[in-house]
């Protein structure tokens, strides 16, 4: 399984911080926002990991983490997205590097406490299809929504104003070698976008749309106030961590 981090977008819900660098290299706590899905990915064993940027500062993202040495990795991967084209379309940038492996795909703005390596090791063993990972949240109609009915998923919806569940999608996804076949497929939506949710929903509509729910807290930083959450949070778990030891 190979890893992708997605850190492109204007980050225009947190401008003006983001008037001169990429929302991902903002720091939450004591480090870069983008340093914690690398790790996540990391300490679910994936070795084999490439970031998605775009705009002014994407130089600024090989000057940072160069080959991943601070990840113990030997060689770390870049692609560059053009526009914005939405999350769907910097996906589908990362297809010469999936080379038919199956992936895990993290938006970079994504902060977790807990682990994600038996989710990776449990969609291995599956190997196909796709796996979401959803959060209880107060605030759901920030996300993609899942719709249940009988226990099971039978829609994902974007951004809803009347959210149907109080589980939002997280950024985290796993995919199969179909995954770029069906971004080919997909319609932009309103917003002039390939929708991830769009294409979530192409493997529900085939029946290979797995979920898991997340343990421990979990944030997005792409706002003031999940920022401020984000950074809260981190140095929280670093302070009982240190009382621990």
């Amino acid at each position: 399984m190979k890893g992708v981090v997605l850190a492109g977008g204007l980050g225009s819900r947190l401008f003006p911080l983001t008037k001169i660098t990429n929302k991902h290299l903002l720091p939450v706590y004591n480090e870069p926002m983008v340093y914690y899905p690398i790790r996540k990915l990391v300490e679910a064993g994936i070795k084999d990991i490439l970031l998605v940027t775009g705009g002014q500062n994407a130089g600024d993202f090989l000057r940072l983490l160069g080959n991943g040495e601070a990840f113990g990795l030997r060689q770390f991967n870049y692609a560059y997205q053009v526009g914005e084209g939405g999350i769907a379309d910097a996906l589908r940038l990362a297809e010469p590097f999936a080379d038919g492996s199956p992936l895990c795909v993290i938006l970079g703005d994504n902060i977790i406490e807990g682990s994600i390596a038996h989710i990776a090791e449990e969609f291995r063993q599956r190997g196909r299809g796709a796996h979401i990972v959803l959060k209880e949240v107060a605030d759901p109609q920030r996300f993609g929504v899942p719709v249940f009915a009988n226990g099971r998923i039978v829609r994902v919806e974007e951004k809803p104003k009347i959210p149907a569940s109080k589980y939002a999608v997280i950024g985290i996804y796993f995919y199969d070698n179909t995954v770029f076949d069906r971004i080919t497929r997909l319609v932009p939506s309103g917003r002039g976008e390939l929708e991830i949710t769009d294409l979530n929903n192409s493997y529900l509509e085939e029946g290979q749309l797995t979920h898991s729910i997340l343990d421990g807290w979990w944030t997005d930083a792409g706002t003031f106030e999940s920022l401020r959450l984000a950074s809260n949070l981190v140095a929280e778990s670093v302070e009982k961590r240190e009382e621990d030891e």
